[in-house]
């Protein structure tokens, strides 16, 4: 392996890690409320959207991207759903 073989394994490997920590953080007591995340502070996004993860919201209120918050609480909010 080279280097740069190295380099893209080892940031794989992190990125992959924070999708693991996103995942668990909408754990139990959490739900994955998509479409109220200001830009640049989601916790993750759908599979459709355009990038791959936590802070990197391009757009307030994407309904792309979500936030973990306390389970029941998405439905109280406006513009918030459960499933992108």
């Amino acid at each position: 392996m080279n280097n740069r073989q190295i380099l893209s394994a080892a940031i794989g490997s992190l990125l992959a890690l924070g999708v693991v920590s996103n995942a668990s953080a909408a754990g139990k007591n959490m739900e994955q409320c998509y479409g109220i995340a200001k830009e640049g502070h989601n916790d993750c996004s759908s599979k459709k959207s355009s990038h791959s993860c936590a802070g990197q919201a391009t757009k307030d209120r994407d309904a792309e991207d979500f936030v973990a918050v306390p389970k029941g609480t998405c439905a109280k909010i406006a513009g918030g759903h459960l499933k992108s």
